[in-house]
């Protein structure tokens, strides 16, 4: 129950940087952050105490299975998180190019 706890306070650190800081690249590492709880979450969702894999044996039956599919759901979402975060700091860069800054607040006062 405690590693539920943890995972959501990760989400909320995450959360707190994306809604509370100013930096872009600080934005990012909070979007991560809260991917990464997301994720952490789905494998804490799957996990069982003394679980086996659902490995094919015709001899032996499984009694206490982990289950796969939240484990398949995470791999595709770290490829989805790695392209976001490449196109998030793309962005950033071109933001960076044009304002010269990665202050928000500054980059809202250069509209014109």
């Amino acid at each position: 129950m405690i590693a539920y706890f943890l995972c959501l306070v990760l989400f909320c650190v995450g959360l707190y940087c994306v809604l509370r800081k100013r930096n872009i690249i600080k934005i990012i590492v909070g979007i991560i952050i809260c991917e990464y709880a997301v994720n952490l979450f789905f494998i804490l969702v799957s996990y069982r105490m003394g679980g086996r894999a659902p490995i094919f044996s015709p001899d032996a039956t499984i009694l206490n299975m982990v289950d796969p599919l939240p484990q398949a759901v995470v791999l595709t979402a770290i490829v989805i998180s790695l392209a976001s975060t490449a196109m998030l700091v793309a962005i950033a860069m071109r933001i960076y190019e044009k304002y010269q800054t990665f202050d928000i607040t500054k980059i809202r006062e250069l509209r014109g």
